[in-house]
């Protein structure tokens, strides 16, 4: 076979010249190609297999050093990223039960609420008290004078005093 070039086997090994001179400076002695009276490296078959022995097992090495640690490191990372995402989890079941619990809690409550509501009506005791504002005239800057002055009641005694005479009932009829 003719000899080689550099560039004819930095091209076969898809890596550059300059790496091929670093893979040549770097073999055995006995390995080392002869140069020629121009000074130039006379390459033959022996020399290219050298060569590429040499790049493979470099390569390979590199490959070895540069994803063994990276992929441990990775795989340590993403393992305790789980181990935390499993914790966080597991808290958030939780707290959901939790919920679920509390949420059938307080609706047995409600039903039992409302069904003694719906078996006892409300009485006037039960009913809110309204606020009216009409009852009392409450004091601004504009009206008051410093005496309360009061609206009467319009309630259920008020409509009975308009309606029955006061001496009726007390008991002196006129």
């Amino acid at each position: 076979m003719a000899n080689k070039t550099i560039s004819s086997i930095a091209k076969d090994l898809k890596i550059s010249r300059a790496r091929v001179y670093q893979i040549i400076d770097m073999l055995d002695d006995n390995e080392k190609p002869s140069k020629d009276s121009n000074d130039r490296y006379v390459i033959d078959d022996s020399v290219v297999n050298a060569i590429r022995k040499y790049y493979a097992n470099s390569n390979t090495k590199a490959k070895q050093e540069k994803t063994s640690p990276i992929d441990d490191k990775v795989l340590d990372i993403m393992r305790r990223q789980l181990d935390e995402k499993d914790r966080q989890i597991e808290k958030l079941t939780q707290l959901l039960n939790q919920q679920q619990q509390l949420n059938l809690s307080t609706s047995r409550q409600n039903e039992k609420l409302l069904d003694t509501t719906t078996n006892n009506p409300l009485s006037q005791d039960d009913i809110p008290l309204k606020s009216d504002d009409t009852d009392v005239l409450k004091p601004t800057e504009g009206n008051y004078k410093g005496v309360d002055t009061k609206t009467p009641k319009k309630g259920l005694f008020g409509w009975l005093m308009l309606k029955i005479p006061l001496c009726h009932i007390i008991g002196k009829g006129v």
